[in-house]
C-alpha cells in the first residue's frame, strides 16, 4: 500500500512532556522538506525526554500480532536488500523486535513494561521538520466501497489495474515511466491524461458506482469492494503513475468554495453529491493516479504484510528503518459517548510498516485507521503534529547507534 492522505483538521502540536498542545498553521510544505540521500531521520533523544512507555501493556495483544508482522517481514531473504539502514543493522533491528515481542508477552504490569523498556532500549527521535521533531500526521484506511465486475448501470468509473506500458523505479523515489513511441522514457500520463482520453481502455480491474469513491481508492491505495451478489474482493495498491500529490480539498478551499474550517471527507462528499458536474474538473486536478490489484488478507503495506489499526504507520523509507517500534504521541479523532468526533492526545507504539505516496521527508507519519465507514470518517479529520520515538535493543558497542547527535 502507498497511502496519501485525506486529512484536513486544525494542525496541533503535541510536545514530549505532554503539555496542552497549542494550534498552528504552518504551511503544509514545512514538513515536506526531504533529506538529502544516505541522510537518516533520527536523532539521539535528551534521556531526560524519554517518554514513560508503559502504555504499550494495555494494547499488548494487537502490539504483539504488528510485532509479529515486521518479524515476518525480516524473516524473508528480501528484506535484507534494505538493511544495514545508516547504522542500523539487520540483525539489530530482528533482536529488538524479539525482545520487544517477549517484553509484552512476560510482563505482568504496565510499571514492569514500562521500566523494561526504558532500561533495556536506545531512544531515538524523529528529526521532524527542521530539526525540531515536530512531525506532521496525516491518517489513511481502507474504505468500503459498492463495485460491479462489469461496467453498465451506475458503475461508470474504473479502478485500473497496473498498466502493461508502466516502468516502475527508475530512480530513488520510485519514478514511473512509459516509453514514447521513438522508445524513449518519458513520465507516464496525468489523472486528467488518463481520465479524458481513456488510455487505460480494457484495462479495468472493477467499476465503481461514483466517480469520488474511486478517487478515495486511489488516494488510500487499497478498498474493500462489495458487489451487488453480496460477495466483496479486497483491492490493493500496484503502483502509481509517479506524479506528485496535490490535495483536492485545497482546491476548493482556494476557489472559495468550501471554507478551510469545515474540510472534511464527509464535507467533500456531500460537495461532489451536490455538484457533480464538478467531479471530472476537480478531481483530476490531482495528477497522481494509483493502480490495483486484487489481494486478499489485508490491507497490506509495503512490506507485503497486513497493516493493523493505529498499530501500524506509513513514513518515508529512504529515511526511517522498515519494521521498527515506534512510539507515538499526537491528537487523533475519536469518539466522545455521544458519538461526536472529537480530538483526543493520544499515546501509542506502532510499526513502521507501510511507505506514504506522498511521503518524503522526516516529518511527516502516515497512521492507519482501519476498514470502514468510521475508519474513512476519522481518518478524514487526522492533521496534527505531533513526535514519534523509535526504540532500538542497546547494544553495547561503544558507537554502534550513533546515527546523529
Amino acid at each position: 500500500m502507498r497511502p496519501l492522505t485525506l486529512a484536513f483538521s486544525t494542525l496541533l502540536v503535541f510536545t514530549a512532556c505532554q503539555s496542552p498542545p497549542k494550534q498552528v498553521d504552518p504551511s503544509l510544505d514545512d514538513f515536506a522538506i526531504a533529506l538529502s540521500p544516505g541522510e537518516i531521520g533520527l536523532s539521539r533523544l535528551d534521556p531526560t525526554q524519554v517518554p514513560d512507555f508503559s502504555v504499550g501493556w494495555y494494547e499488548r495483544d494487537d502490539l504483539a500480532e504488528s510485532t509479529l508482522n515486521s518479524l515476518s517481514y525480516l524473516a524473508a531473504p528480501s528484506s535484507h536488500e534494505f538493511f544495514p539502514h545508516g547504522p542500523v543493522t539487520h540483525e539489530h533491528m530482528q533482536a529488538s523486535l524479539e525482545r520487544f515481542l517477549k517484553l509484552l508477552e512476560t510482563s505482568s504490569s504496565a510499571e514492569e513494561f514500562g521500566s523494561s523498556v526504558h532500561e533495556e532500549f536506545e531512544v531515538w527521535m524523529a528529526r521532524g521538520r527542521e530539526n525540531t521533531g515536530e512531525v506532521l500526521f496525516t491518517g489513511y484506511c481502507t474504505p468500503i466501497l459498492k463495485g460491479s465486475r462489469t461496467r453498465g448501470g451506475e458503475f461508470l468509473y474504473p479502478l485500473y489495474s497496473l498498466p502493461n506500458n508502466l516502468v516502475k523505479g527508475v530512480d530513488r523515489n520510485n519514478t514511473s515511466m512509459r516509453k514514447n513511441l521513438a522508445g524513449d522514457l518519458v513520465p507516464y500520463w496525468s489523472a486528467h491524461e488518463i481520465e479524458s482520453q481513456k488510455l487505460l481502455k480494457g484495462q479495468e480491474l472493477l467499476w465503481l458506482n461514483n466517480p469520488f469513491d474511486a478517487y478515495i481508492a486511489r488516494i488510500q491505495g487499497s478498498a474493500l469492494i462489495e458487489f451487488q451478489d453480496g460477495s466483496r474482493m479486497e483491492v490493493g495498491y500496484a503502483g502509481t503513475n509517479g506524479h506528485d500529490y496535490k490535495s483536492i480539498g485545497g482546491v476548493l478551499v482556494q476557489e472559495g468554495k468550501i471554507q478551510k474550517g469545515e474540510l472534511s471527507l464527509t464535507r467533500l462528499r456531500d460537495y461532489f453529491e451536490r455538484h457533480p458536474q464538478e467531479a471530472d474538473r476537480v478531481l483530476n486536478q490531482n495528477p497522481r493516479y494509483t493502480f490495483f490489484m486484487a489481494s486478499e488478507g489485508g490491507p497490506y503495506g509495503c512490506l507485503g504484510r497486513p497493516v493493523l489499526a493505529k498499530r501500524s504507520i506509513a513514513t518515508d523509507k529512504d529515511v526511517f528503518p522498515r519494521a521498527g517500534i515506534v512510539f507515538c504521541e499526537v491528537r487523533l479523532p475519536d469518539y466522545d459517548e455521544n458519538k461526536k468526533l472529537i480530538q483526543r492526545p493520544m499515546r501509542f507504539f506502532a510499526l513502521d510498516q507501510d511507505r506514504g505516496g506522498a511521503i518524503r521527508s522526516a516529518g511527516r507519519c502516515d497512521v492507519f485507521l482501519g476498514v470502514g465507514p468510521e475508519a474513512v470518517n476519522r481518518a478524514g479529520h487526522v492533521l496534527s503534529v505531533g513526535r514519534m520515538y523509535y526504540l532500538l535493543l542497546r547494544d553495547p558497542r561503544p558507537g554502534n547507534l550513533a546515527l546523529s547527535n
